[in-house]
């Protein structure tokens, strides 16, 4: 199995110590988030790891080497130049992987720090194609992408929900995706890359699959983990998410 990480973007909700550096490259518990994601899918079995990079890339690039010798992962850049666009910018640079692959992928925002339990049930799922789930999602963040369950299928992924549904509950920002489900996505990203579209998120792409019905769901809800999005982000990430990662209590 392969996967993709997303991490082009300019981090500017982290404020100016990240002006000058890729937010994928942040230090939590000692290693950079590269790093940590290097580690968990090499243990869980990933063979080639693809990069999309963009903002400072050189930095993330001249980091893939060490981390292929260091964990036994192929690792590869994708670039995307124009990433100050959409992140469906991002998702195109990565079409020709996701036309070749003739078996499971992993797509991954690079923002995030977790337990390796998260991967293991998402490439345990039954689902073809399948994402993960935290029902007991903080609401410190005034943009956490929600996933509404209705039937035992997730029928949305939107910031703001208004809707009825069973449940309601946070993407953690990683999905795999079965090869037959692939050509929806790369269809999809094609149609936003004209004009206005070319701003969309790739979140966009994935909605679609979503509301398709494409997408199941596995839950990680009482899993350490968080997305790094704001300065409080990364406290959270050292005080509560590092601390569980080695079974250790909370630091004050």
């Amino acid at each position: 199995m392969d996967a993709v990480i997303y991490a082009a973007g300019r981090a500017i909700r982290l404020g100016p110590d990240f002006a000058d550096r890729p937010k994928i490259l942040l230090e939590v518990g000692g290693r950079t988030l590269l790093e940590w994601h290097a580690e968990r899918l090499a243990a869980a079995g990933v063979q080639k790891l693809y990069v999309v990079t963009g903002h400072r890339r050189e930095q993330i690039a001249a980091m893939l080497p060490t981390l292929s010798a260091r964990h036994g992962i192929q690792t590869y850049e994708l670039h995307n130049p124009d990433f100050t666009e959409g992140s469906v910018v991002s998702m195109q640079v990565s079409l020709p992987v996701l036309e070749l692959v003739r078996e499971p992928i992993l797509l991954m925002d690079g923002d995030v720090i977790y337990a390796p339990e998260l991967l293991q049930r998402l490439l345990q799922s039954r689902h073809p194609s399948a994402m993960l789930i935290d029902f007991s999602y903080r609401d410190v963040d005034d943009d956490p992408v929600l996933v509404p369950i209705r039937d035992g299928r997730p029928i949305e992924l939107v910031k703001q929900w208004r809707g009825e549904a069973d449940r309601v509950g946070e993407s953690v920002g990683f999905f795999k995706f079965a090869a037959e489900h692939l050509p929806a996505l790369v269809e999809g990203t094609r149609r936003r890359l004209t004009g206005l579209s070319r701003r969309d998120s790739l979140d966009e792409v994935l909605r679609d699959a979503v509301k398709a019905g494409l997408v199941g769901f596995e839950e990680i809800t009482g899993l350490p983990w968080t997305e790094i999005d704001f300065p409080h982000d990364v406290e959270y990430a050292r005080t509560e998410v590092i601390p569980a990662l080695a079974g250790q209590p909370a630091r004050k």
